[in-house]
């Protein structure tokens, strides 16, 4: 009998090792104490075993992470060469849709909202694309009449002798065959190539999301830039523009007045604070969009929110001794009530990611857990008989366990 409870115990520490390695992995915190454990000797055997019950308890597999409250994640804004920065908005500063982010050689970078930046002037009637879809938009989210656009499948064949004449205030476009290199002197969002010249277009089909420069499209163009003080030329140039999803918000100055415009300007943010928690990629696989999460603040105060973004981008990340760690990736959280947050800008929190729960169901230790050589688990009582059990959710040092002779306050050993 002291032989089979010794093969018994080196299984058990032997599952319970494994099982504590593989829940610790998953940044389940792990403990092996639980309410009912006694320690004393097992019948006929002079060392001390601790004991544990049997617990009728509810079960979670919820997570806490740490995360960062700001802003979210900023992004760059480059310039060109061939320019001199004249004027930057302040750090905090919120730009919206058709307002200034800032001048080089005096000449004004202007927030449109899309996803399809501009990279190409438009300056030939008859051009069609995604790019002149969000000029498009914004002049009319901005109040200028556009116009009708073209029907889907419409085929549009460019005029480029109608085209306007370029104004002194737009920039020129590079020559056909410039060498990579060459440069608008007005720089925008990742601006940091040469600006293309207008390639020129045979006849082409308006596809879905396309819109086409027609006469009134160019005349809302010249009304606008009318409106901003700009010469009304009816031709955009790509710094002329600066695309952003949405509302910004200005992060850090990367550059000066007076400072040659290649390179970093400025950073940039979306306004609505957030929640960015850095997860390893096989953890990720557990987060959903739209997935409830409470989030600890500084002052201990507590803000439900919910996942907005699991991002598909999986970064490698360098532990404090210059080493790698496991793949990242970030997590995304908005707060259900953004109020709680607003008297902070940046700050260290906790999130709490809900997961699988069962409620009411019989648990014991991690350690209790005895390997069977015919395969599965067994508990053991303290006088060496041995209980087949089923195993369920593992939680927090727990492990949920059913079988015929499992009952709440059941006596068991488990490892120390």
């Amino acid at each position: 009998m002291r032989a089979r409870r010794s093969s018994s115990r080196r299984r058990r520490v032997a599952v319970a090792a494994a099982v504590v390695s593989a829940l610790a992995a998953g940044g389940v915190v792990v403990g092996l104490a639980a309410p009912g454990e006694e320690t004393h000797a097992a019948a006929g055997d002079r060392a001390e075993v601790r004991t544990a019950s049997v617990t009728r308890t509810d079960l979670s597999t919820a997570l806490t992470k740490s995360g960062t409250l700001g802003y979210g994640t900023p992004w760059t804004v480059k310039g060109p060469a061939g320019g001199r920065v004249t004027l930057l908005p302040a750090s905090g500063a919120t730009v919206q849709r058709g307002q200034q982010l800032y001048r080089v050689n005096d000449l004004p970078a202007t927030v449109f909202y899309g996803a399809t930046p501009l990279f190409r002037r438009l300056d030939t009637p008859g051009t069609v694309g995604r790019d002149v879809r969000m000029v498009a938009d914004n002049l009319r989210a901005l109040g200028h009449d556009i116009g009708a656009q073209p029907t889907v499948g419409t085929l549009i064949t460019p005029s480029p002798a109608a085209a306007p004449a370029a104004s002194a205030s737009a920039s020129p476009a590079a020559p056909t065959g410039a060498p990579t290199g060459a440069a608008d002197p007005k720089g925008g969002k990742g601006q940091q190539d040469p600006v293309p010249p207008a390639a020129p277009q045979g006849p082409t089909r308006v596809r879905e999301g396309d819109a086409v420069l027609t006469p009134s499209l160019i005349a809302a163009v010249r009304r606008w830039q009318q409106s901003t003080g700009a010469t009304a030329s009816g031709v955009l140039d790509v710094g002329d523009v600066v695309v952003t999803p949405g509302p910004v918000r200005v992060g850090d100055l990367k550059a000066r007045p007076g400072d040659d415009s290649a390179g970093d300007l400025l950073s940039l943010t979306g306004t609505e604070k957030v929640v960015t928690v850095p997860v390893t990629a096989q953890d990720s696989a557990s987060f959903q969009k739209g997935q409830a999460v409470t989030v600890t603040l500084p002052d201990g105060s507590t803000a439900p929110g919910k996942i907005t973004v699991v991002s598909t981008v999986i970064q490698g990340a360098d532990d404090a001794e210059g080493g790698n760690t496991a793949p990242k990736r970030t997590v995304t959280v908005q707060l259900d009530e953004a109020a709680k947050a607003d008297r902070i800008d940046a700050a260290p929190v906790q999130v709490q990611f809900t997961g699988r729960t069962e409620q009411g169901v019989l648990a014991v230790p991690v350690g209790a857990l005895v390997a069977l050589s015919e395969g599965g688990y067994a508990l053991q009582t303290p006088e060496g008989r041995l209980i087949k059990v089923t195993t369920g959710l593992f939680a927090k040092g727990l492990v949920e366990v059913g079988g015929d002779g499992v009952t709440a306050g059941l006596k068991v050993v488990t490892t120390s």
